[in-house]
Formats: C-alpha cells, structure tokens, sequence
C-alpha cells in the first residue's frame, strides 16, 4: 500500500482558514473522494502551536491510500482527476509550493486510527545529512531512534513514513521521511515536548539529520475516505 502524503498551501490573497475550509468542504467531497482508486483518504489541518513559528510552509496535508503502482497510475488518468481535482487545484492551492511524497509506512508504535476530537498530530519531515547512506538512514531511524521516540510519554500513536525507492531512481528525493506522532490533546504535546526524553529524541535526530531541513506541524485529521478502506 502507497502512503502518500501531499503539502499544500493557500493561493496568493486566500487566509489558512479559507484555504482549509474549501479544501475540506469542496475540493475533497466534490473531486478528490470520487478519484476510484483511492482507498483511503484524510486531510490534516495545520494548527498553530509555536508563538515563534512565522509564516508556515504549508497550511496541510493530504493522506491518500493507494493499492500500489498500478492503481496510483490509474488514478491520474481517470476523469475524476483530470477534469476535476486537477483542474479544481488553481482555486483554492498555491500548486508551485506543493510537495508530494509517496511513502512506505511503519507503524512503530500501535494505536488507534481515530482518536478523540482534541486529538492532534505533529509530523517532522526530514533529510539525512549529506554523504549518510539512504540504508544507514533507515535502518538508523527504524531502530535506534524509534526506540528514543518510543519513550516520549503521552504519546499514543507512531509512525515513520519512508520515501519510497522510485524517487530516488534518477537523482534525490526532496525528503526522506515524515515522522507522525499522535496524542491525546494539545497539552498532552506540549508536555511531552518539554520532556526530557523528547530532548534526547531532539538531540540523536540532529546526529543524522540535516537540521536546516527538519520541518515540524501540528495538525488535526479530518477523515473523508476511512479509515476503514473502501
């Protein structure tokens, strides 16, 4: 199964709330949820957390779930696409700050797929440092640094999302994982940030990492497909 996430952000002269309220309202239950080869689908909405955060890269995340290659290839070439999410994306999205990244993903610490309503979720993209082998990467973040993670408390669900091997059949992929830890609320995060055993998670991911490419949401999920599978 193909784990795709999509980052977008608001068109020029549109807020995040406009921009997230159409994408949730209209370009999801109009066009994307009718594309047949997605199986499931879910929108996170980027929510403020740091005073110090400035004008955010995106505004939110699309997850799509795809069967494999084939169906994903499918997918962009029915009508449902064609003549309708793609030509609906110039309305609501900035398209040239899009950044797609179909993953491979590991859940390494089981949970629930819909928690409360005052759940939220932070995702950290990031890149391994230069010269670190793509393998060493993995193997580093499924194991030693999982293990860190897994200590956080309050944490109740897990992820690692792994770019998968065909971006990296002609040259590099843009990113090389998202990390997408789940809690009960916005304090529960809050806390667990200030823990010591998310410091040290903060400090081996520097070990391994570019820093000036780590990038860090709070989101919240909106399910629109799921997250049973059609």
């Amino acid at each position: 199964m193909i784990h795709q996430l999509i980052f977008a952000a608001p068109k020029p002269g549109m807020s995040e709330e406009e921009f997230q309220q159409y994408w949730l309202n209209v370009h999801a239950t109009t066009y994307a949820s009718k594309i047949p080869q997605i199986r499931r689908y879910l929108i996170d909405t980027r929510i403020p957390f740091w005073p110090d955060e400035g004008e955010p890269l995106w505004s939110g995340v699309a997850e799509i779930w795809l069967r494999d290659e084939k169906e994903q290839l499918e997918s962009l070439q029915t009508p449902e696409f064609l003549d309708g999410a793609r030509m609906d994306e110039p309305r609501w999205a900035a398209f040239w700050r899009t950044v797609v990244l179909d993953t491979d993903a590991h859940e390494l610490v089981p949970g629930p797929e819909e928690g409360p309503q005052e759940a939220v979720k932070l995702i950290v993209l990031t890149k391994r440092r230069e010269g670190l082998p793509l393998a060493e990467f993995r193997s580093r973040s499924l194991g030693a640094h999982a293990d860190l993670v897994r200590q956080v408390p309050g944490l109740r669900r897990y992820l690692q999302c792994h770019t998968r091997d065909g971006a990296y059949g002609i040259g590099e992929a843009v990113l090389d994982a998202a990390n997408l830890l789940w809690f009960d609320d916005r304090q529960a995060l809050a806390e667990a940030l200030e823990s010591p055993e998310f410091a040290k998670v903060r400090a081996d991911l520097g070990t391994f990492v570019e820093p000036r490419y780590i990038h860090r949401m709070v989101v919240q999920e909106h399910w629109v497909i799921g997250p049973e599978s059609r």
